[in-house]
C-alpha cells in the first residue's frame, strides 16, 4: 500500500541513473552515477549544480531525448520512452533556454505548432486555442502576427511558454527560463510562472542558476553534485546542508545578496550531514 501511494504521488521517478559519454580521444566520461530523484506531483522543483554537473543532461533524460546508460525513469506513471510517441506534448511541456522558436513562423504559428503536428483539429480551433494561451502568458492579440525577430527576450520566453502549455500538459520542464532577461523581465516571468503553477496545478521541474528565481518559486531544491543528487529538500534545509558545493553556491556573496533581496533567512546553528 505504501509503495502504491508513493507511485501515485510521484510525477517523475528516476532510479539508478547512469549517464556515460565517450571521450573524443577514447575512454568515457561518467556524468551521472546511481542517481535517484523523485519529483512530486504538483510541486515546483528546481535543479541546481555546478558547470558540467549534468543538469541539462538529466532534464533531457527525463524528457526521453537522451537514453541513459543504465537505470530507469518513470514519467507520470509510464516509462520515459512513451514520451517519444504520439501525444507526448499533452503530457509534458518543455521550455528551452533560448526559447527555440521557429524563426519563419509567426507568434501564433509557433504556439499552435504542437496542435498542427498532432492533426485532427480544424485550423480555426487551432488559432482560437493559441490565442487563449497567448493571453494566458500575458501577451496581447496584437502580438499574434509578429515574427520572433520582432520580440524582446521576455516576449520570446512567454511565447515559448505558451507553446509548451498549448496541449495543457500536467508536467512542465524549463531550462534556465530567466537566462538573458533583464531584472524587470525576469521578475515578471517569475510572477507569471508562480501564477500558472498555482492556477493550473502544474508539476514543474526547472533548471536554474538564478538564485533570486529559485528562492522566489521553489517548493523543493535538488542539488546535483558528485554525479548524483546529494540532497532534495525545501530551501531552508538545503541552505543548512553541509556540503562544499551548497556552501559555495548558496552562501557565497552572490547567494547572500539573493537572500537579502528575497527575504530568505540564512541558516543558523549546525548544518546537517550529507544524505537525502
Amino acid at each position: 500500500m505504501a509503495q502504491a501511494a508513493r507511485e501515485q504521488e510521484a510525477a517523475i521517478e528516476v532510479r539508478g541513473l547512469w549517464s556515460i559519454f565517450p571521450k573524443p580521444g577514447g575512454g568515457e566520461v561518467v556524468v551521472h552515477k546511481d542517481l535517484d530523484l523523485t519529483v512530486r506531483r504538483g510541486e515546483l522543483l528546481t535543479l541546481v549544480g555546478g558547470s558540467g554537473s549534468g543538469k541539462t543532461v538529466l532534464l533531457r533524460n527525463m524528457l526521453g531525448l537522451d537514453t541513459p546508460a543504465r537505470g530507469s525513469i518513470q514519467v507520470l506513471g509510464r516509462p520515459v520512452a512513451a514520451l517519444s510517441g504520439p501525444g507526448a506534448a499533452a503530457r509534458v511541456g518543455m521550455l528551452f533556454q533560448q526559447g527555440a522558436l521557429f524563426s519563419a513562423f509567426s507568434v501564433l504559428e509557433n504556439i499552435a505548432f504542437p496542435l498542427r503536428e498532432m492533426g485532427g483539429l480544424p485550423a480555426a480551433l487551432q488559432r482560437e486555442a493559441a490565442l487563449l494561451k497567448l493571453q494566458m502568458v500575458g501577451l496581447a492579440p496584437d502580438d499574434a502576427d509578429k515574427m520572433p525577430s520582432e520580440l524582446s527576450g521576455g516576449m520570446v520566453k512567454r511565447v515559448a511558454l505558451a507553446r509548451a502549455l498549448i496541449m495543457d500538459p500536467p508536467l512542465l520542464m524549463l531550462d534556465e527560463p530567466t537566462a538573458g532577461l533583464d531584472p524587470g523581465s525576469a521578475d515578471a516571468f517569475v510572477g507569471l510562472l508562480q501564477t500558472l503553477h498555482r492556477q493550473l496545478g502544474l508539476t514543474v521541474v526547472m533548471v536554474t542558476h538564478d538564485l533570486e528565481t529559485l528562492f522566489a518559486v521553489a517548493t523543493r531544491v535538488a542539488v546535483l553534485a558528485e554525479q548524483r543528487i546529494v540532497i532534495v529538500a525545501p530551501v531552508p534545509e538545503v541552505l543548512a546542508f553541509e556540503h562544499p558545493f551548497v556552501q559555495q553556491f548558496f552562501l557565497g556573496p552572490r547567494g547572500r545578496r539573493a537572500m537579502e533581496l528575497t527575504g530568505v533567512q540564512a541558516p543558523a546553528g549546525p548544518a546537517p550531514k550529507q544524505g537525502q
